[in-house]
């Protein structure tokens, strides 16, 4: 079939991008497929699964016209900034317009090494893929913003970690990769040469792409910082209400989109606590589940540095504008993280101020308890219907818990609105490692049933009890999860 992509990223910015070509893989066969997605794109799911298909998926087979680039991007990685990363293993092919009139990035992760590459080998293995695939299909269906994965494809190719692996390409969609990182990098060129051309060509093609009103502001560069606050702050809320924790928020893994984007040592926390950590690289704790909103406005300051020779010519009235944007940020985070609060405990219309109280205290016995964060709220809804004992039966003062659910029951919860935003399945740590391990070794039925059970989060179904239980305590307290380079 023929397949249109565009180069507008490469044309428009060929600073930031080198044309670049994907590595052969030698013997290509497809592992997971996203069939509704590859609709939503106008792509023919049998098309991708014939060898032409599968030459697209791991970039050997570029269409007519297109032109593959691997972008450039600096970052604070872990705080310490890294003035060039780039797609060290990972290829834009270009963007698509999908169905609805959308423009889409297609993208590919670990097709090979590039000029960003840094010493590594550009390669990817089949479980961290497995895992982008499977997390962020969930995180789309939980309806938090997300890049999405459109296939899996193992490359025939060996990958060598602390052991041999098989190699997989991940290819990827996106409203587009650019990165609060992409701003660090093009604000570096323009301060070597002394001409904010790039830096300016970059604002003006992110506002053309994500936020077009800002074009129709007095200060369209301002307006654009504003709305990507406003998107991370519902991003971050968003996060924060599933238990979400990304693992590495370096300002390279920051859209200007509001997308979550690279899928590394993320995970789904069980057991509510503020310091879960999955990251075997986040010894400190920077990026724990309870620092994420400060992470997120900290990375946003970091992009404010980057538009200030564009808010305004003198450089102190620049520094006032990106202030005083940045100090809206926890306000609207609370905002949205409140409302989501009170949707999960069914008191959608009670006072912010009367829940406040409620949340902090509930939050305070989930901790000391060691409930867990998911399927707490659908046992909670129970409560709501008059059975509150396998809510109860989760906290360790009974006394205290049934305090808190008088004070909740008197703002008249409704719990057929908590079942639609309380979600049954999200993909439990031990089960993501159960599909990871065997489709590491070619079985891809855990993978399988996985899928389904968390591509319908909110429908409780008989046959899929595994799929929302947590894993067992000794393995939680000490899982983690690993970058995969």
């Amino acid at each position: 079939m023929s397949i249109a992509l565009q180069g507008r990223f490469a044309r428009e910015l060929p600073e930031l991008a080198v044309s670049w070509k994907a590595e052969a893989a030698p013997e290509p066969q497809l592992l997971a497929l996203n069939a509704p997605l590859a609709a939503e794109l106008g792509l023919d799911p049998e098309w991708l699964r014939s060898p032409e298909g599968l030459g697209l998926l791991v970039g050997t087979t570029v269409p007519a016209g297109a032109t593959p680039v691997a972008q450039g991007y600096a970052g604070h990685q872990f705080g310490g900034f890294v003035p060039r990363l780039g797609d060290g293993r990972a290829l834009l092919l270009g963007e698509m317009v999908d169905g609805s009139g959308r423009v889409r990035d297609l993208h590919l992760k670990g097709s090979g090494r590039t000029p960003f590459a840094r010493g590594g080998d550009g390669l990817a293995a089949v479980g961290p893929m497995v895992r982008e695939y499977v997390i962020s299909e969930a995180m789309h269906a939980l309806r938090i913003p997300t890049t999405r994965a459109l296939a899996v494809v193992a490359t025939g190719r060996p990958v060598y970690r602390e052991t041999v692996l098989p190699g997989a390409v991940l290819a990827r969609v996106a409203d587009s990769h650019l990165r609060v990182g992409s701003f660090q990098y093009a604000a570096l060129v323009s301060r070597s040469t002394g001409d904010v051309d790039v830096l300016r060509r970059l604002a003006d093609h992110a506002i053309a792409r994500h936020h077009p009103a800002a074009a129709e502001s007095d200060n369209r560069y301002l307006a654009l910082l504003d709305a990507v606050i406003a998107v991370q702050a519902e991003l971050i809320a968003r996060w924060m209400l599933a238990g979400f924790v990304h693992g590495v928020m370096n300002t390279d893994n920051m859209t200007i989109s509001g997308e979550t984007i690279d899928y590394g040592p993320c995970a789904f926390m069980e057991s509510f606590d503020p310091a879960t950590v999955f990251s075997s690289i986040d010894s400190g704790g920077r990026y724990a589940y309870g620092n994420q909103p400060g992470i997120a406005l900290w990375n946003l300051a970091r992009f404010a540095e980057t538009l200030l020779p564009l808010l305004a010519q003198d450089t102190d009235q620049a520094i006032t504008l990106a202030e005083t944007s940045l100090g809206a940020f926890p306000g609207r985070y609370e905002e949205r993280w409140s409302a989501g609060m009170r949707a999960k405990l069914g008191i959608a219309d009670a006072p912010a101020d009367v829940v406040a109280p409620l949340v902090e205290d509930l939050l305070t016995q989930m901790q000391q308890s060691q409930v867990d964060h998911t399927s707490f709220y659908r046992r909670l809804s129970r409560a709501a219907r008059g059975d509150a004992e396998p809510a109860r039966g989760e906290f360790l003062d009974l006394a205290a818990f049934d305090s808190w659910t008088a004070r909740w029951r008197a703002l008249g919860p409704d719990p057929e609105a908590m079942d639609l935003v309380n979600p049954v399945y999200i993909p439990r740590n031990h089960l993501v490692e159960e599909a990871l391990t065997a489709a590491t070794s070619g079985d891809l039925a855990p993978l399988g049933g996985l899928l389904e059970a968390v591509g319908s989060p909110f429908d409780e179904r008989p046959g899929f009890e595994r799929y929302a239980e947590p894993g067992e305590k000794e393995f939680s307290s000490s899982f983690r999860t690993f970058c995969g380079t």
